[in-house]
């Protein structure tokens, strides 16, 4: 929002050009999505721990884990996803249609574990929604955010597979990218999912693969670095480093409630929804 609003006042000032600049639009998504999580995050943690919004402990852990976890405030990936959508929103293009469908998958899947944690809170129990039934709703949303990379993206670099280190191997997938898609989406958002079983045990890796794709993101949509390193170019998919970004500024200001000793849990809330992102 602040980004197209500055944009539209570049003709009166011309120092606004900067914010033109990705890379530093990228930074200010780190920085801002970071700081407001620090901001909301003690105030959020109290109001979760007051309304007694504690998760349950899984009694097949350790002993140690088990005694001194109970009662620790869960729902922080709502936290989490407050800081991707105020970067993001704050600082990308919001007329690229990339961001919108990676918006669209955090707050979905998100939504999804929101409804996941409140069944293992009421329930008192770590079974949340039945996995047949979340794994067919995964699935629904993989598809829906497919088909629209399908419809607003490039569709002959969407169904190729590249090979890294190797510029000239490259698979043709055709309508098998559909289901390798829908595999890789739905494989992370579980993949994060289990990881998240230990004091910043998830969000470490998921701030070091997100800053991974940020700068993937940023080569592949710059013609410069992508005709240097002989990489594909497609258009517009550099804003979603931008997205990348604010998730590596939420995990950087979520770990400082969630690094041993963890005063709130992502959840599942938080894992499935960074999860399917990273998919």
């Amino acid at each position: 929002v602040l980004y197209n609003f500055l944009i539209s006042l570049v003709d009166q000032f011309s120092v606004l050009n900067v914010f033109r600049y990705l890379t530093f639009r990228t930074g200010l998504s780190v920085m801002s999505s970071m700081i407001i999580v620090f901001l909301v995050g003690g105030p959020f943690i109290k109001f979760i721990g007051s309304h007694k919004i504690t998760g349950p402990i899984r009694d097949d852990g350790p002993l140690d884990h088990i005694i001194k976890k109970v009662g620790t405030p869960t729902m922080g990936g709502l936290l989490i996803l407050i800081g991707i959508l105020f970067g993001t929103l704050l600082w990308a293009d919001l007329n690229n249609s990339y961001i919108w469908v990676l918006i669209m998958v955090a707050t979905s899947f998100g939504l999804l574990g929101v409804v996941d944690d409140y069944l293992k809170i009421k329930h008192s129990n770590s079974r949340g929604i039945p996995s047949g039934i979340k794994i067919i709703f995964q699935i629904v949303l993989s598809l829906i955010a497919i088909f629209l990379l399908m419809k607003f993206g490039e569709n002959d670099h969407l169904q190729n597979l590249y090979f890294p280190f190797f510029k000239n191997l490259v698979l043709h997938l055709g309508l098998f990218f559909i289901p390798f898609a829908l595999f890789i989406i739905v494989g992370s958002s579980n993949a994060v999912n289990l990881t998240d079983g230990l004091d910043g045990l998830a969000t470490v890796p998921v701030m070091l693969v997100a800053l991974s794709f940020t700068l993937i993101c940023y080569v592949v949509g710059n013609t410069v670095f992508s005709e240097y390193l002989q990489i594909p170019y497609i258009a517009d998919v550099g804003e979603a480093s931008i997205f990348c970004g604010s998730i590596v500024g939420s995990c950087l200001g979520f770990l400082w409630y969630n690094a041993p000793p963890a005063k709130i849990f992502m959840g599942d809330t938080g894992s499935l929804s960074l999860g399917g992102s990273l998919g």
